[in-house]
This record gives C-alpha cells, sequence and structure tokens, in this order.
C-alpha cells in the first residue's frame, strides 16, 4: 500500500517554491527547519517533498482529511468564539511523535501500519465548501502545513480574495524562509512547544531552538499565536520545565495563551505511558500563572478543570466566556473588552 500511495501522491505533486538550487541537481528544501539538502531522486526527511531533476516537487491539489470543526478544537480560544472552521490536512510530517494523534496520516509514508487516502480537491473548491458551511476560517492542519505551504498558499491567497480568516496547526519546526512566504497569508496559528529540553526533542527528530525562534519571529509578525503542551507524565511533567516554557512564553508576550493538554493512549505510547491527572493540568495551570502569564487553560478534561477552560478579564476576573469542551456557553466581551472595567482583552474577536 506503501509504494501505491507514493506513487500517486508523487502524481500530485508540482514544482515547489520554498527551495534553493545548489550545484550537481541538488536543491534545499527550505519549508522547515530541517532544511534538508537532497540529491536527484531522493525525498526530505517529511517524505513528501522531492528532488526530480533539479528541481524540488511538492504536494499539491489533494486532501488526506477534510472537516468542518469548532475553532476551539485547534485549540483558539482568543480567535473568533464559537465559530467553525473548514479543516484540511494532507499526508506526511517532519517530525515522528510516538505519541501523535494523527499518526494515519502524518507518519503514513514511514510506518506501514499507518493508513490514509487522499482526495482530488482544488482550492476553488475548497473556498466553496467552506462558503457552503458558512464558515469564515479555513484551516491546515491534522499533517504538519509547514511542510506543505505551497499548498496552502494557493489556497489562502483564495481565502483572501473573499475575506477569510487564515490558521495553521503546527509543530512549529519552521525556517525563517517559511514564515516570510507565509506572512501575507496567515492569520492565526497554533504552535505545539512539546518540552523545554532538547533530548526531548531529539527523540522525535526536532530542534527545541527551532521553535522557539519560530514563536518569537511569528510574535514580531503580528500573527496571532496561542501555544499548546501536551503534558506527558515522565516525559515533561516537571514543575522546573513546566516553569521553563511558562517562562519563555511570558518573555515573548505574557498574554499569548498557554493551553496544558492531558495525554492519552496514541500511537506507539499506547499503554506505555499512564495518561495526564487532571491534578498535573491544575499545577501546570498555577505554575503557568505564576510565571506571569495572563490566560492559561487546561484541556481535554470537559468540566473537571475548576473553571480553567473560561477565559477571565486579568485586570478585574470578570468572567469574559465560559466553556464546555468545544461548545461557548456564554461570552460577555464588549468589542474586545471587559464589559466590567474595560480592559482590552487581546485576541481576534470580530470578522472585519
Amino acid at each position: 500500500m506503501a509504494s501505491s500511495l507514493k506513487e500517486l501522491i508523487t502524481h500530485y505533486s508540482r514544482k515547489g517554491t520554498l527551495f534553493r538550487e545548489l550545484p550537481n541537481s541538488m536543491v534545499q528544501c527550505v519549508a522547515c527547519g530541517h532544511k534538508c539538502k537532497i540529491a536527484p531522486g531522493n525525498e526530505g526527511i517529511c517524505k513528501v517533498r522531492f528532488n526530480r531533476n533539479g528541481t524540488l516537487y511538492v504536494p499539491y491539489g489533494y486532501v488526506a482529511g477534510l472537516a468542518l470543526d469548532p475553532i476551539e478544537k485547534k485549540p483558539f480560544f482568543h480567535a473568533f468564539p464559537g465559530s467553525s472552521t473548514l479543516s484540511f490536512g494532507m499526508l506526511g510530517c517532519d517530525l515522528k511523535c510516538p505519541f501523535c494523534q494523527n499518526w494515519g496520516t502524518s507518519q503514513v509514508l514511514r510506518d506501514p501500519d499507518a493508513y490514509s487516502d487522499i482526495e482530488t480537491i482544488t482550492p476553488e473548491h475548497l473556498i466553496q465548501l467552506a462558503q457552503a458551511y458558512k464558515s469564515n476560517i479555513i484551516t491546515s492542519t491534522y499533517n504538519e502545513p509547514l511542510i506543505t505551504s505551497e499548498w496552502a498558499v494557493e489556497i489562502f491567497k483564495l481565502a483572501k480574495y473573499h475575506k477569510m480568516i487564515t490558521a495553521y496547526v503546527s509543530n512549529g519546526n519552521a525556517s525563517e524562509d517559511v514564515l516570510e512566504y507565509l506572512d501575507p497569508w496567515l492569520d492565526l496559528i497554533k504552535i505545539d512547544l512539546k518540552a523545554f529540553h532538547q533530548k526531548f526533542y531529539s527523540e522525535i527528530g526536532g530542534n527545541l531552538k527551532t521553535v522557539l525562534t519560530t514563536i518569537e519571529s511569528l510574535y514580531k509578525r503580528g500573527k496571532w499565536i496561542e501555544i499548546v503542551t501536551l503534558i506527558i507524565p515522565g516525559k515533561n511533567d516537571s514543575d522546573s520545565e513546566l516553569a521553563d516554557i511558562a517562562h519563555f512564553i511570558a518573555s515573548v508576550s505574557p498574554t499569548i495563551p498557554w493551553h496544558v493538554t492531558a495525554y492519552h493512549d496514541a500511537y506507539r505510547m499506547q499503554a506505555s505511558e499512564p495518561v495526564t491527572s487532571t491534578s498535573t493540568l491544575l499545577r501546570a495551570v498555577k505554575i503557568g500563572y505564576e510565571a506571569g502569564l495572563k490566560f492559561v487553560y487546561a484541556g481535554n478534561r470537559p468540566g473537571e478543570t475548576q473553571n480553567y477552560e473560561n477565559t477571565y478579564c486579568p485586570s478585574c476576573k470578570a468572567l469574559l466566556i465560559e466553556r464546555k469542551g468545544f461548545r461557548i456557553l456564554s461570552n460577555e466581551l464588549v468589542e474586545g473588552k471587559c464589559p466590567q472595567c474595560s480592559t482590552t482583552i487581546p485576541g481576534r474577536w470580530y470578522f472585519q
């Protein structure tokens, strides 16, 4: 199956933009932080970007996942609450997380146990689908969107023409080249800050410093960022590591929302690690606030985390947005401000 799927997605490829030509028909891909140097006939770490006779070819013209999701599922808590987003994804990833929840698409070209199919589609059809379902947001997600950025930008250009909001759900292993390429077309981005030591990132094929630099660059570029840390018992759940993550986010901006979410059995870590307890999530929330963050949210435990799904005013503590899971129960914001004390709440609250 893997070989036939590989042939299929090779067919659904076209000349890329995010690469540099090198001597001897080599190319250097710059879509992610790996910056793979690829010989003719070979592919990058992601398995979906490949060198054909000295030209980099990249995925185009299909989806491997397509769904209408609540924006809160991405998760974005400070962007258009209660809205839906048309979510699309392709195949492949530049990392190899053993706890991946979307491994069927992200690892399908590496793992013979993974399975996914694709559906051919055009950017025009995707926008038409979003309009048909009255969604003003379109999100590249499910696999790692950085490695399919040329395809995403084709869709986002059309989305912008129709005054839509665009979003990425990413691991943050970006190059400056891809951030510059996305800059005119991307509004929102969720970044996974998976840990705060390189040993963890080395095990999954990534680089911590690259992710930190990506977060800093995106903030300087004015993108709306929300950060997620999946807390895995025994891996990244110590007080010191959680504090390091929180202090880093606060150093970029204390108003960046930090979501601490619960690990559950997934992919190669099924039954190998205990699920994350509610008490661990609450401990992480406390650490986040002690580090100076204004908005810390506990996820994956609807109704069990002492109201830490909700948004409160950092000044007067008034309840502003009440949530349960992905549902908005109430929204008291008035023109992006607290109705009690008029404090401006950072976010993207209204469509223009």
